[in-house]
């Protein structure tokens, strides 16, 4: 139902103007004013969809009151009726939008079809304007999920090319951008999900960082520089904000890693690996702890002089590679032996190696016992196999986590990714359903499937965008939201890069339609 305000100084004028327009559109509301004054005063009430306006009223006049009412109104439409059929009068009203003009005395038909046709733009820009709140909102809705996915995709080095820039694009962010990465880890007793949301809405408020997906009880977020602001003390404010978060909203404890800044989101994943490593060792009197600290200190690796070493164990763990963990933390012990560094000190070096290896396994979703030794040790050959031993009982615990796993999971998944894609599917939503840790599932599923899910949801997607296109009633818009996607051009671009074609020139192609 249309709102139509009629505005004229004859009462006979408006009274004429409205029977014509109820018998033409009697689903229509209407309103009369018989001045300016009064017609700006009822608009500001009522919100009339158009407004019939006589142009010559004493006070203010027509012209006037259609430029006040367009100022607080602006999706109002306006037809001009005068008696002055004056190019002056016309320029006037263009200038202010006016959609077209009725003369006095203009027949029945005439002024049914000119507002008709004013009325027909009303409701094909309320469709486009309902369409484009609608896109916001579902685009407001699935943007954390975006954000989520896209950390965890940069951290782990999965990040498909058809989708790292444009999903970039729609968080706001460059792969240029200088960024580094801090890591909060949740101390036991911390209820984690009250405090990731707490978390999420700081460091959105800060405006400067991306959240991960939460695994376990460690949340990863991305921090983009700021200018005109020191590295460090844009990490130690971000520091205050969530320390103080989690001091008023949810008790507990936590800890959290920073890693070094990088001049790009491709370098992210070794400021990660630098938070992770960070963290080792986390029972310091402060919350937080630089990465950059530890290289200044010598205190990387346990005295190794290559901090590359470090990283390489952090992968060989989430890699599953035991056998080279073992040899790691082997070859460390047997170098302080040799080179003579006393046992606390090493034993110190080694708890960090083996608070990695649990900290990594958070990371895949198993909580193990905190790595302690069980007395003091005495000599470098209890410290063997002290270390031994806590070792081995962390490792089986995340390989049996990885047992218990059935062997039919990956392929559950798929089925569960095809059936569903036309949704907003999320890797942090697919790990909770099967649980996973999102990062472990990411791994799990691309060492299996050969590629990571995202790629395999869009060529799911795509699959189904090639169907669709084999009905030409179906228009393109139809068909981006039928498979799961948002916007139509970002829809094209990924049908092109992965099709060669773009998804106008399939259809022709496929329906055999020349031109």
């Amino acid at each position: 139902m249309h709102k139509l305000l009629l505005v004229d100084d004859e009462q006979i004028e408006r009274e004429g103007l409205q029977a014509i327009l109820q018998k033409g559109f009697p689903s229509c509301e209407f309103k009369q004013a018989r001045n300016g004054a009064q017609a700006i005063e009822l608009a500001g009430q009522w919100l009339p969809d158009l407004v019939l306006m006589d142009i010559r009223m004493p006070g203010i006049g027509g012209l006037e009151a259609i430029e006040r009412i367009a100022a607080f109104h602006p999706v109002a439409k306006f037809i001009m009726v005068t008696a002055y059929d004056t190019f002056d009068y016309a320029r006037q009203a263009i200038k202010l939008g006016v959609k077209d003009y009725l003369l006095k005395p203009s027949k029945a038909s005439e002024i049914t079809a000119t507002v008709g046709k004013v009325i027909l733009e009303i409701e094909r820009e309320k469709r486009e304007r309902e369409l484009r709140e609608y896109e916001e909102d579902t685009l407001r809705k699935v943007m954390p999920l975006v954000e989520s996915d896209v950390v965890t995709q940069l951290l782990f080095d999965h990040v498909h090319d058809v989708h790292l820039h444009d999903m970039l694009a729609l968080l706001g962010g460059e792969v240029s951008r200088e960024a580094f990465v801090m890591l909060v880890t949740l101390q036991l007793g911390m209820a984690p999900e009250p405090y990731y949301s707490t978390l999420k809405a700081r460091v959105k408020h800060s405006g400067g960082g991306w959240v991960g997906a939460k695994s376990g009880r460690q949340i990863p977020i991305v921090v983009f520089r700021e200018l005109g602001k020191s590295y460090r003390a844009q990490a130690s404010s971000l520091v205050q904000l969530l320390l103080s978060a989690q001091q008023r909203d949810n008790g507990g404890d936590l800890f959290i890693g920073i890693g070094n800044c990088y001049g790009s989101l491709e370098e992210i994943r070794l400021s990660y690996q630098e938070a992770l490593l960070a963290t080792a060792g986390s029972g310091l009197p402060s919350k937080h702890r630089f990465y950059i600290d530890l290289e200044s200190r010598g205190e990387l690796a346990g005295g190794y002089q290559d901090p590359q070493t470090e990283k390489r164990f952090v992968e060989s763990i989430r890699l599953g590679q035991w056998d080279a963990v073992r040899q790691t933390v082997t070859e460390l012990i047997d170098m302080h032996d040799q080179n003579g560094a006393s046992l606390s000190q090493s034993g110190q070096w080694v708890l960090e190696r083996l608070w990695i290896i649990s900290r990594v396994a958070l990371e895949m979703g198993v909580e193990v016992e905190k790595p302690l030794f069980s007395f003091q040790v005495q000599h470098y050959r209890q410290l063997r196999a002290e270390t031994e031993s806590v070792m081995d009982k962390m490792i089986d615990a995340i390989i049996k986590h990885q047992n218990r796993l059935q062997p039919d999971t990956i392929g559950r998944m798929k089925q569960y990714i095809y059936e569903n894609s036309q949704h907003d599917l999320t890797l942090e939503g697919i790990a909770k359903r099967f649980g996973l840790s999102p990062f472990y599932l990411s791994k799990m599923f691309k060492e299996q499937v050969g590629v990571n899910y995202i790629d395999y949801l869009t060529e799911c997607r795509i699959d189904k965008a090639k169907a669709l296109l084999l009905d030409p009633e179906l228009s393109f818009k139809e068909i981006t939201f039928d498979i799961g996607y948002n916007d139509p051009n970002y829809f094209s671009k990924v049908f092109k890069k992965l099709c060669g074609v773009s998804p106008t020139e399939y259809r022709r192609t496929a329906l055999g339609i020349k031109g």
